[in-house]
């Protein structure tokens, strides 16, 4: 799945995650609401019923679109060419699990109107839709550990066809009850089963008509079978960067770890001066490895702008 043509430039990121977590890069805006606090950042109105992945994925969304505090009032920017792309397995499934329990022991009039829209797989990207006005293509993927990187894959691939302008991508994972059985039912034998919930946003634009001084340039998706990549070794200058150094997701593999690397990687890139890269890896031995290259953009790529303009 190597594709290395198809780059395009990461203008904005953020996650949610609640609560204390681990150091990250400085320039990376994070929201620590708890989904019940999520009022706090989004206002109150539009939140009733609504799941705490989604609540999440909503807090990672309004950071990285750059909004105050509180529901807007109007679409942003470009907001008819915005697609909105989310990554998740565990988003909705409490729900799911509450509404077939509910018919079983009574009847589907035990299931209450207001959490009817959490039966849909779709639940999370519609709401960001919805929410901020965003008219594009609004997508899921649940693809095991790989699924981050395929919603940024993704999310290029409706850039480089002309079906949007600006994608939204969101991992997200909740850490219910329901969610914390699946993966213990799941675990590989001697495997912990620690995860927490969280959500981190991504906003891709095409390279070439993005010239950002700041954007950063994500392509090269590359899948590498049951092992990951080999890392490279580190030359002492910025050109080349290995994967050990950007800080490690907070919690095991999950649908939302290529997102939250994605969003890691890039602001500790943005930090970093002169050219250089990181590459982006995630999944596991049963879903397989893949890998995203994210770089600064270099004199070549100006000289290219250039040439265009």
């Amino acid at each position: 799945m190597t594709t290395p043509h198809d780059e395009a430039a990461v203008t904005a990121f953020a996650l949610a995650l609640p609560g204390q977590g681990p150091r990250l890069p400085g320039g990376l805006p994070v929201a620590r609401h708890t989904p019940e606090e999520a009022h706090l950042l989004l206002g109150r109105k539009g939140l009733l019923a609504k799941e705490p992945a989604t609540r999440l994925a909503l807090c990672a969304a309004h950071l990285a679109l750059g909004l105050p505090p509180g529901r807007p009032a109007s679409p942003p920017p470009a907001a008819e060419r915005t697609a909105v792309v989310v990554s998740s397995h565990l988003g909705n499934v409490h729900s799911v699990r509450r509404a077939a329990h509910a018919v079983r022991h009574g009847s589907y009039r035990d299931i209450s109107p207001l959490s009817g829209p959490n039966m849909s797989a779709n639940v999370i990207a519609a709401t960001i839709a919805l929410r901020y006005g965003l008219t594009g293509p609004n997508l899921t993927v649940c693809s095991g550990t790989t699924s981050g990187l395929a919603a940024l894959r993704l999310a290029v691939l409706l850039l480089r066809a002309s079906r949007a302008e600006r994608v939204v991508v969101v991992g997200v994972e909740p850490d219910d009850a329901t969610a914390r059985a699946l993966r213990a039912a799941h675990a590989p034998a001697g495997h912990g089963t620690r995860h927490r919930a969280q959500a981190a946003c991504v906003i891709i634009e095409p390279a070439a008509t993005r010239p950002r001084t700041d954007a950063l340039l994500l392509g090269r998706f590359t899948r590498h079978g049951s092992r990951p990549p080999a890392l490279p070794a580190p030359d002492g200058s910025s050109a080349a960067r290995p994967d050990s150094i950007v800080p490690p997701p907070p919690g095991p593999a999950d649908d939302a770890d290529g997102v939250v690397r994605a969003a890691v990687a890039a602001a500790w890139l943005r930090g970093c001066a002169g050219s250089g890269w990181v590459r982006v890896t995630s999944g596991d031995h049963a879903d397989g490895y893949v890998s995203a290259l994210l770089r600064r953009p270099g004199q070549a790529d100006r000289r290219r702008k250039a040439d265009r303009g």
